[in-house]
Protein backbone atom coordinates (compact mmCIF):
# COMPACT_ATOMS: atom_id res chain seq x y z
CA UNK A 1 0.00 0.00 0.00
CA UNK A 2 2.67 2.24 0.72
CA UNK A 3 4.37 2.08 -2.32
CA UNK A 4 1.35 2.20 -4.86
CA UNK A 5 0.48 4.87 -2.34
CA UNK A 6 4.06 6.80 -2.71
CA UNK A 7 4.17 6.07 -6.58
CA UNK A 8 0.95 8.82 -6.56
CA UNK A 9 3.11 11.10 -4.87
CA UNK A 10 5.87 10.61 -6.89
CA UNK A 11 4.10 10.68 -10.43
CA UNK A 12 2.73 13.55 -9.38
CA UNK A 13 5.82 15.92 -9.53
CA UNK A 14 6.43 14.52 -13.13
CA UNK A 15 8.68 11.99 -12.03
CA UNK A 16 8.59 8.27 -14.02
CA UNK A 17 7.71 5.74 -11.95
CA UNK A 18 7.73 1.93 -12.11
CA UNK A 19 6.28 -0.67 -9.19
CA UNK A 20 7.88 -4.21 -9.26
CA UNK A 21 5.02 -6.23 -6.87
CA UNK A 22 5.73 -9.69 -5.40
CA UNK A 23 1.93 -10.68 -5.70
CA UNK A 24 0.02 -10.90 -8.93
CA UNK A 25 -2.73 -8.19 -9.68
CA UNK A 26 -4.72 -8.40 -6.96
CA UNK A 27 -7.98 -6.39 -9.08
CA UNK A 28 -7.91 -9.98 -11.22
CA UNK A 29 -7.86 -12.30 -8.71
CA UNK A 30 -8.12 -13.21 -5.08
CA UNK A 31 -6.26 -10.97 -2.33
CA UNK A 32 -4.99 -14.08 0.05
CA UNK A 33 -6.96 -14.75 2.75
CA UNK A 34 -5.57 -15.22 6.34
CA UNK A 35 -3.04 -12.79 6.37
CA UNK A 36 -4.88 -9.54 6.26
CA UNK A 37 -5.87 -7.88 9.88
CA UNK A 38 -8.84 -5.13 8.87
CA UNK A 39 -7.07 -2.18 8.96
CA UNK A 40 -7.79 1.09 11.14
CA UNK A 41 -7.19 3.90 8.80
CA UNK A 42 -7.23 7.72 10.96
CA UNK A 43 -6.36 11.40 11.13
CA UNK A 44 -2.86 10.45 9.50
CA UNK A 45 -3.56 7.80 7.07
CA UNK A 46 -6.58 9.98 5.82
CA UNK A 47 -4.40 13.14 5.85
CA UNK A 48 -1.96 11.24 3.23
CA UNK A 49 -4.96 10.02 1.06
CA UNK A 50 -5.99 13.71 0.72
CA UNK A 51 -3.37 15.49 -0.18
CA UNK A 52 -4.03 13.37 -3.55
CA UNK A 53 -7.34 13.74 -3.39
CA UNK A 54 -8.32 10.04 -2.23
CA UNK A 55 -9.28 10.10 1.24
CA UNK A 56 -13.76 10.20 0.66
CA UNK A 57 -13.42 8.02 -1.89
CA UNK A 58 -11.55 5.77 0.96
CA UNK A 59 -14.12 6.67 3.66
CA UNK A 60 -16.97 5.84 1.62
CA UNK A 61 -15.57 2.12 1.71
CA UNK A 62 -15.11 1.96 5.28
CA UNK A 63 -17.25 1.83 8.78
CA UNK A 64 -16.33 3.90 11.19
CA UNK A 65 -15.95 2.82 14.74
CA UNK A 66 -16.20 5.27 17.53
CA UNK A 67 -14.51 2.62 20.35
CA UNK A 68 -13.74 -0.81 22.12
CA UNK A 69 -16.53 -2.91 22.84
CA UNK A 70 -15.33 -5.39 25.70
CA UNK A 71 -16.60 -8.31 26.05
CA UNK A 72 -16.41 -10.54 29.51
CA UNK A 73 -16.83 -14.07 29.71
CA UNK A 74 -19.99 -13.83 30.96
CA UNK A 75 -21.23 -12.01 28.00
CA UNK A 76 -21.89 -8.35 29.18
CA UNK A 77 -20.42 -5.52 27.59
CA UNK A 78 -18.90 -2.18 27.57
CA UNK A 79 -17.64 0.28 25.15
CA UNK A 80 -14.62 2.43 25.91
CA UNK A 81 -14.74 5.39 23.54
CA UNK A 82 -11.80 6.28 21.40
CA UNK A 83 -12.66 10.30 22.53
CA UNK A 84 -15.56 12.22 23.70
CA UNK A 85 -15.79 14.02 20.82
CA UNK A 86 -18.27 12.25 18.48
CA UNK A 87 -16.43 13.31 15.02
CA UNK A 88 -13.48 11.72 16.30
CA UNK A 89 -13.56 7.98 15.13
CA UNK A 90 -11.04 4.75 13.49
CA UNK A 91 -12.45 3.48 10.35
CA UNK A 92 -12.84 -0.13 9.37
CA UNK A 93 -11.08 -0.83 5.76
CA UNK A 94 -10.41 -3.52 3.64
CA UNK A 95 -6.89 -4.13 3.14
CA UNK A 96 -8.05 -5.93 -0.09
CA UNK A 97 -10.20 -2.92 -1.42
CA UNK A 98 -7.61 0.05 0.18
CA UNK A 99 -4.83 -1.91 -2.84
CA UNK A 100 -6.99 -2.19 -5.29
CA UNK A 101 -8.11 1.74 -5.06
CA UNK A 102 -4.20 3.04 -5.03
CA UNK A 103 -3.67 0.67 -7.89
CA UNK A 104 -6.45 2.02 -10.25
CA UNK A 105 -5.49 5.56 -9.03
CA UNK A 106 -1.27 5.25 -9.86
CA UNK A 107 -2.12 3.17 -13.09
CA UNK A 108 -5.18 4.93 -14.32
CA UNK A 109 -4.80 8.26 -13.53
CA UNK A 110 -0.94 8.95 -13.23
CA UNK A 111 0.59 6.70 -15.64
CA UNK A 112 2.46 4.57 -13.15
CA UNK A 113 3.52 1.09 -14.22
CA UNK A 114 3.35 -1.82 -12.30
CA UNK A 115 5.10 -5.16 -12.94
CA UNK A 116 3.55 -8.02 -11.41
CA UNK A 117 4.35 -11.47 -10.22
CA UNK A 118 8.25 -9.92 -9.75
CA UNK A 119 9.61 -10.74 -6.42
CA UNK A 120 12.55 -8.63 -5.05
CA UNK A 121 15.35 -11.19 -4.13
CA UNK A 122 18.78 -9.05 -3.59
CA UNK A 123 19.89 -5.70 -4.79
CA UNK A 124 23.75 -4.30 -5.40
CA UNK A 125 24.50 -1.10 -4.32
CA UNK A 126 27.81 -0.75 -6.59
CA UNK A 127 26.62 -1.65 -9.65
CA UNK A 128 23.16 -0.26 -9.54
CA UNK A 129 21.57 -3.65 -10.04
CA UNK A 130 18.04 -5.02 -8.54
CA UNK A 131 17.24 -8.94 -9.05
CA UNK A 132 13.87 -10.05 -8.99
CA UNK A 133 11.95 -13.64 -9.42
CA UNK A 134 9.08 -14.11 -11.78
CA UNK A 135 6.94 -16.70 -12.09
CA UNK A 136 8.17 -20.56 -12.21
CA UNK A 137 11.20 -19.00 -10.02
CA UNK A 138 12.59 -17.04 -13.26
CA UNK A 139 14.98 -14.53 -12.18
CA UNK A 140 16.02 -11.27 -13.95
CA UNK A 141 18.15 -8.46 -13.02
CA UNK A 142 17.18 -4.85 -13.28
CA UNK A 143 20.08 -2.16 -14.07
CA UNK A 144 18.45 0.57 -11.64
CA UNK A 145 20.40 4.35 -12.65
CA UNK A 146 17.40 5.90 -10.92
CA UNK A 147 16.41 5.70 -7.20
CA UNK A 148 15.33 2.86 -5.54
CA UNK A 149 13.11 3.51 -2.78
CA UNK A 150 12.30 -0.15 -0.85
CA UNK A 151 8.31 -0.28 0.28
CA UNK A 152 8.73 -4.14 0.34
CA UNK A 153 7.39 -5.02 3.83
CA UNK A 154 9.15 -6.44 7.11
CA UNK A 155 11.25 -8.93 5.18
CA UNK A 156 12.55 -5.83 2.80
CA UNK A 157 14.97 -7.30 0.32
CA UNK A 158 16.23 -4.11 -0.14
CA UNK A 159 17.28 -3.67 3.47
CA UNK A 160 18.73 -7.10 3.66
CA UNK A 161 21.12 -5.75 1.21
CA UNK A 162 21.81 -2.74 3.20
CA UNK A 163 22.91 -5.00 6.20
CA UNK A 164 26.37 -5.76 4.20
CA UNK A 165 27.35 -2.51 4.30
CA UNK A 166 29.17 -0.94 7.40
CA UNK A 167 27.27 1.09 9.93
CA UNK A 168 24.34 -0.09 9.59
CA UNK A 169 22.07 -0.86 12.72
CA UNK A 170 19.68 -3.45 12.06
CA UNK A 171 16.87 -5.04 15.00
CA UNK A 172 13.96 -7.18 14.65
CA UNK A 173 11.89 -8.92 17.39
CA UNK A 174 9.08 -10.91 17.46
CA UNK A 175 6.88 -11.35 20.40
CA UNK A 176 5.55 -14.46 21.73
CA UNK A 177 2.37 -14.20 20.58
CA UNK A 178 0.95 -15.12 17.16
CA UNK A 179 -2.07 -13.96 14.79
CA UNK A 180 -5.00 -16.33 13.15
CA UNK A 181 -7.72 -14.56 11.25
CA UNK A 182 -10.88 -16.10 11.78
CA UNK A 183 -14.14 -14.43 10.04
CA UNK A 184 -17.84 -13.64 11.88
CA UNK A 185 -20.01 -13.66 9.13
CA UNK A 186 -23.64 -12.04 8.53
CA UNK A 187 -26.68 -13.09 9.58
CA UNK A 188 -28.59 -15.00 7.41
CA UNK A 189 -31.08 -11.93 6.40
CA UNK A 190 -27.45 -10.20 5.47
CA UNK A 191 -27.08 -8.11 8.65
CA UNK A 192 -24.22 -7.57 11.23
CA UNK A 193 -24.14 -10.01 14.25
CA UNK A 194 -22.96 -7.01 16.27
CA UNK A 195 -22.54 -3.43 16.54
CA UNK A 196 -21.23 -2.41 13.48
CA UNK A 197 -19.67 0.97 14.97
CA UNK A 198 -17.04 -0.56 17.68
CA UNK A 199 -13.89 -2.40 17.54
CA UNK A 200 -14.86 -5.56 19.21
CA UNK A 201 -11.91 -6.94 21.91
CA UNK A 202 -12.25 -10.47 24.09
CA UNK A 203 -9.23 -9.36 26.32
CA UNK A 204 -8.12 -12.40 28.61
CA UNK A 205 -4.90 -11.46 29.50
CA UNK A 206 -2.39 -13.47 28.24
CA UNK A 207 -4.41 -13.26 25.08
CA UNK A 208 -6.95 -11.71 23.02
CA UNK A 209 -9.73 -11.90 19.82
CA UNK A 210 -10.75 -8.88 18.10
CA UNK A 211 -13.16 -8.12 15.27
CA UNK A 212 -13.90 -5.55 12.72
CA UNK A 213 -16.69 -4.90 10.39
CA UNK A 214 -16.62 -5.25 7.04
CA UNK A 215 -19.51 -3.55 4.56
CA UNK A 216 -20.81 -7.02 3.77
CA UNK A 217 -21.61 -7.42 7.10
CA UNK A 218 -19.21 -9.83 7.94
CA UNK A 219 -16.75 -9.03 10.76
CA UNK A 220 -13.00 -10.23 10.15
CA UNK A 221 -11.99 -11.77 13.33
CA UNK A 222 -8.23 -12.22 14.67
CA UNK A 223 -7.02 -14.49 17.48
CA UNK A 224 -3.78 -13.49 19.57
CA UNK A 225 -2.22 -16.26 21.42
CA UNK A 226 1.17 -17.41 22.15
CA UNK A 227 2.89 -19.68 20.10
CA UNK A 228 3.72 -22.11 23.21
CA UNK A 229 2.55 -22.79 26.25
CA UNK A 230 -0.71 -23.35 27.67
CA UNK A 231 -3.02 -22.11 25.70
CA UNK A 232 -1.35 -21.69 22.94
CA UNK A 233 -1.16 -22.11 18.76
CA UNK A 234 0.90 -24.87 20.28
CA UNK A 235 -1.62 -26.90 22.52
CA UNK A 236 -4.32 -26.30 19.29
CA UNK A 237 -3.70 -29.48 17.59
CA UNK A 238 -7.07 -30.76 16.80
CA UNK A 239 -10.99 -29.30 16.28
CA UNK A 240 -12.05 -30.32 19.70
CA UNK A 241 -8.79 -28.20 21.22
CA UNK A 242 -10.06 -25.16 19.51
CA UNK A 243 -13.74 -25.81 20.14
CA UNK A 244 -12.70 -25.85 24.04
CA UNK A 245 -10.44 -22.65 23.86
CA UNK A 246 -13.37 -20.87 21.67
CA UNK A 247 -16.41 -22.42 24.11
CA UNK A 248 -14.52 -21.25 27.69
CA UNK A 249 -13.29 -17.93 26.81
CA UNK A 250 -15.35 -16.70 23.41
CA UNK A 251 -18.33 -18.27 24.15
CA UNK A 252 -20.60 -15.07 22.40
CA UNK A 253 -18.22 -15.26 19.75
CA UNK A 254 -18.22 -18.98 18.94
CA UNK A 255 -21.53 -19.30 18.54
CA UNK A 256 -21.66 -17.07 15.55
CA UNK A 257 -18.19 -18.25 13.63
CA UNK A 258 -19.70 -21.36 11.77
CA UNK A 259 -16.92 -21.65 10.56
CA UNK A 260 -14.56 -21.49 13.16
CA UNK A 261 -12.89 -24.72 12.60
CA UNK A 262 -12.78 -24.43 9.18
CA UNK A 263 -11.11 -21.13 9.71
CA UNK A 264 -8.54 -22.25 12.08
CA UNK A 265 -7.13 -25.02 10.17
CA UNK A 266 -6.94 -23.25 6.72
CA UNK A 267 -5.12 -20.22 7.65
CA UNK A 268 -1.81 -19.47 8.57
CA UNK A 269 -0.80 -19.06 11.82
CA UNK A 270 1.47 -15.37 11.51
CA UNK A 271 3.74 -13.46 13.39
CA UNK A 272 4.29 -10.02 14.54
CA UNK A 273 7.75 -8.36 14.51
CA UNK A 274 8.88 -4.99 15.47
CA UNK A 275 11.98 -3.76 12.99
CA UNK A 276 14.10 -1.06 13.83
CA UNK A 277 16.95 -0.20 11.57
CA UNK A 278 18.93 2.80 10.24
CA UNK A 279 20.42 4.68 8.52
CA UNK A 280 17.39 3.98 5.90
CA UNK A 281 19.17 5.10 2.89
CA UNK A 282 22.02 4.71 0.90
CA UNK A 283 23.23 8.12 -0.59
CA UNK A 284 21.39 8.69 -3.82
CA UNK A 285 20.57 4.98 -4.93
CA UNK A 286 18.18 3.97 -2.43
CA UNK A 287 15.84 4.49 0.63
CA UNK A 288 13.53 2.33 2.65
CA UNK A 289 9.97 3.51 3.38
CA UNK A 290 6.88 2.04 5.21
CA UNK A 291 7.28 -1.51 6.96
CA UNK A 292 10.72 -1.88 4.93
CA UNK A 293 12.38 0.66 7.30
CA UNK A 294 10.34 0.26 10.59
CA UNK A 295 7.40 -2.58 10.86
CA UNK A 296 4.99 -1.99 14.37
CA UNK A 297 3.35 -4.66 15.44
CA UNK A 298 -1.06 -3.60 14.61
CA UNK A 299 -1.61 -2.57 18.18
CA UNK A 300 -2.10 0.90 18.13
CA UNK A 301 -3.31 0.25 14.54
CA UNK A 302 -0.84 2.79 13.16
CA UNK A 303 1.50 0.61 10.97
CA UNK A 304 -0.48 1.66 7.26
CA UNK A 305 -0.96 5.09 9.35
CA UNK A 306 2.67 5.24 9.35
CA UNK A 307 3.43 4.52 6.69
CA UNK A 308 1.09 6.83 4.71
CA UNK A 309 2.47 9.84 6.53
CA UNK A 310 5.86 8.77 5.49
CA UNK A 311 4.82 9.60 1.93
CA UNK A 312 3.76 13.02 2.87
CA UNK A 313 7.38 13.87 4.78
CA UNK A 314 9.10 12.48 1.61
CA UNK A 315 7.36 14.42 -0.45
CA UNK A 316 8.06 17.60 1.72
CA UNK A 317 11.55 16.49 1.31
CA UNK A 318 11.42 16.18 -2.20
CA UNK A 319 10.19 19.87 -2.06
CA UNK A 320 12.80 21.24 -0.20
CA UNK A 321 15.74 19.27 -1.75
CA UNK A 322 14.29 19.28 -5.56
CA UNK A 323 16.83 16.64 -7.90
CA UNK A 324 19.24 16.45 -4.85
CA UNK A 325 18.20 12.47 -3.80
CA UNK A 326 20.96 12.10 -1.52
CA UNK A 327 19.82 15.36 0.63
CA UNK A 328 16.30 14.06 0.19
CA UNK A 329 16.40 10.89 1.55
CA UNK A 330 19.00 12.29 4.06
CA UNK A 331 16.39 14.87 5.38
CA UNK A 332 13.73 12.02 5.17
CA UNK A 333 15.15 9.45 7.47
CA UNK A 334 16.23 12.21 9.71
CA UNK A 335 13.55 14.02 10.27
CA UNK A 336 11.13 10.37 10.41
CA UNK A 337 13.32 7.84 12.60
CA UNK A 338 12.46 9.39 16.07
CA UNK A 339 8.62 9.15 15.36
CA UNK A 340 8.91 5.26 13.81
CA UNK A 341 10.78 4.07 17.00
CA UNK A 342 7.96 6.22 19.05
CA UNK A 343 5.30 4.45 17.59
CA UNK A 344 6.86 1.46 17.50
CA UNK A 345 7.37 1.66 21.08
CA UNK A 346 3.98 2.64 21.62
CA UNK A 347 2.52 0.12 19.88
CA UNK A 348 3.77 -2.59 22.24
CA UNK A 349 2.73 -0.66 24.99
CA UNK A 350 -0.79 -0.46 23.55
CA UNK A 351 -0.71 -4.66 23.18
CA UNK A 352 -0.72 -5.27 26.88
CA UNK A 353 -3.00 -2.52 27.38
CA UNK A 354 -5.55 -3.99 25.02
CA UNK A 355 -4.74 -7.35 26.29
CA UNK A 356 -4.47 -7.13 29.89
CA UNK A 357 -6.09 -3.72 31.10
CA UNK A 358 -8.89 -2.31 29.52
CA UNK A 359 -11.30 -4.93 31.31
CA UNK A 360 -9.16 -3.87 34.79
CA UNK A 361 -11.34 -1.14 36.70
CA UNK A 362 -8.54 1.08 37.65
CA UNK A 363 -7.51 1.70 34.03
CA UNK A 364 -11.15 2.53 33.59
CA UNK A 365 -11.14 5.04 36.18
CA UNK A 366 -7.87 6.12 34.59
CA UNK A 367 -9.71 6.46 31.03
CA UNK A 368 -12.43 8.50 32.95
CA UNK A 369 -10.05 10.80 34.47
CA UNK A 370 -8.27 11.24 31.17
CA UNK A 371 -11.52 12.28 29.42
CA UNK A 372 -12.48 15.12 32.18
CA UNK A 373 -9.04 16.51 32.30
CA UNK A 374 -9.40 16.74 28.55
CA UNK A 375 -13.06 18.37 29.31
CA UNK A 376 -11.87 20.65 31.51
CA UNK A 377 -8.29 21.77 30.13
CA UNK A 378 -8.16 21.24 26.21
CA UNK A 379 -5.77 23.28 25.49
CA UNK A 380 -3.35 21.69 27.90
CA UNK A 381 -4.28 17.98 28.04
CA UNK A 382 -5.18 15.79 25.63
CA UNK A 383 -5.35 12.32 25.89
CA UNK A 384 -2.16 10.06 24.15
CA UNK A 385 -4.50 7.46 22.61
CA UNK A 386 -6.05 10.95 21.02
CA UNK A 387 -2.81 12.41 19.98
CA UNK A 388 -1.64 9.66 18.18
CA UNK A 389 -4.90 8.50 16.59
CA UNK A 390 -6.55 11.82 15.61
CA UNK A 391 -3.89 14.56 15.77
CA UNK A 392 -0.78 15.37 13.49
CA UNK A 393 2.07 15.88 16.01
CA UNK A 394 4.74 13.99 15.75
CA UNK A 395 4.76 10.55 17.34
CA UNK A 396 7.53 11.40 19.30
CA UNK A 397 6.35 14.67 20.73
CA UNK A 398 3.15 12.62 21.66
CA UNK A 399 4.96 9.90 23.21
CA UNK A 400 6.84 12.49 25.74
CA UNK A 401 3.65 14.16 26.26
CA UNK A 402 1.98 11.06 27.17
CA UNK A 403 4.98 10.40 29.65
CA UNK A 404 4.20 13.71 31.56
CA UNK A 405 0.30 13.14 31.48
CA UNK A 406 1.20 9.49 32.62
CA UNK A 407 2.62 10.81 35.45
CA UNK A 408 0.19 13.56 36.11
CA UNK A 409 -2.51 10.67 36.37
CA UNK A 410 -0.48 8.35 39.05
CA UNK A 411 -0.67 10.64 40.88
CA UNK A 412 -4.08 11.82 40.90
CA UNK A 413 -5.24 7.77 40.48
CA UNK A 414 -3.04 6.17 43.05
CA UNK A 415 -5.30 5.27 46.00
CA UNK A 416 -8.79 5.89 44.86
CA UNK A 417 -11.22 3.71 43.66
CA UNK A 418 -13.73 5.78 42.50
CA UNK A 419 -13.79 9.09 40.44
CA UNK A 420 -15.86 10.93 42.74
CA UNK A 421 -12.84 10.22 44.99
CA UNK A 422 -10.23 12.60 42.30
CA UNK A 423 -8.54 15.66 44.01
CA UNK A 424 -9.75 17.90 41.24
CA UNK A 425 -7.71 21.11 43.24
CA UNK A 426 -4.44 18.95 42.57
CA UNK A 427 -5.53 18.03 39.27
CA UNK A 428 -5.79 22.01 38.54
CA UNK A 429 -2.58 22.24 39.99
CA UNK A 430 -0.76 19.47 37.92
CA UNK A 431 -2.46 20.74 35.00
CA UNK A 432 -1.25 24.36 35.10
CA UNK A 433 2.23 22.89 35.51
CA UNK A 434 2.35 20.73 32.11
CA UNK A 435 4.17 22.82 29.24
CA UNK A 436 2.32 23.97 27.06
CA UNK A 437 0.58 21.16 24.71
CA UNK A 438 2.57 20.66 21.47
CA UNK A 439 1.49 22.26 18.14
CA UNK A 440 1.09 19.88 15.25
CA UNK A 441 3.35 18.78 12.33
CA UNK A 442 2.32 20.93 9.09
CA UNK A 443 1.99 18.03 7.55
CA UNK A 444 -0.29 18.59 4.23
CA UNK A 445 1.73 18.02 1.11
CA UNK A 446 0.84 19.64 -1.56
CA UNK A 447 -2.24 19.03 -2.99
CA UNK A 448 -1.91 20.33 -7.06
Amino acid sequence: MAGSLLSIYLAKRGHSVEVYERRPDMRHGGTGAGRSINLAISTRGLNALSCVGMEQRILDLAIPMRGRLLHAHDGSLSLQPYSQNKSEVINSVSRGELNKQLLDEAEQRYGVTFHFDQKCVGVNFKNRLVHFEGIGEETHTLYAPHPVIGTDGSASAIRSGMLHRSRFNFSQDYLKHGYKELTIPPDPEGRFRLDKNALHIWPRHTFMLIALPNLDGSFTCTLFLPFEGEPSFATLRTESDVLRLFRNEFPDATEMMPGLVEDFFANPTGSLVTVKCYPWSVSSQACLLGDAAHAVVPFFGQGMNCAFEDCIVLDQCIEEHEGDWAQIFAAFEQTRKPDADAIADMALENYFEMRDHVADPHFRLRKEVEFELEKRYPDKFVPRYCMVTFRLMPYSVARSRGQLQETLLQKLCTGIKAFKEVDWQLAHQLVQALPPLPQQRDNAASKS
